[in-house]
């Protein structure tokens, strides 16, 4: 797996679990989804993501978009 995959996915479970946690303990869990969004729209402008650094220092093979 690339870290262009774990970063989508960890970025797609960070807001589902959001909403859930919105919807059954507080709606200010859904400003972490708005952070997350946020965080995607300015990696895809910059190409800066901290946790694709993070992976990259792991060892993680990278992808197209996270060199």
């Amino acid at each position: 797996m690339t870290i262009d995959r774990i970063v989508i996915m960890f970025a797609g479970f960070m807001v589902l679990l959001s909403l859930v946690l919105g919807y059954y303990f507080s709606p200010y869990w859904n400003l972490l989804a708005a952070v997350v969004g946020l965080n995607l729209i300015q990696a895809s402008i910059t190409g800066f993501c901290p946790f694709a650094i993070l992976l990259k220092r792991f060892g993680v093979k990278p992808g197209e978009a996270f060199n």
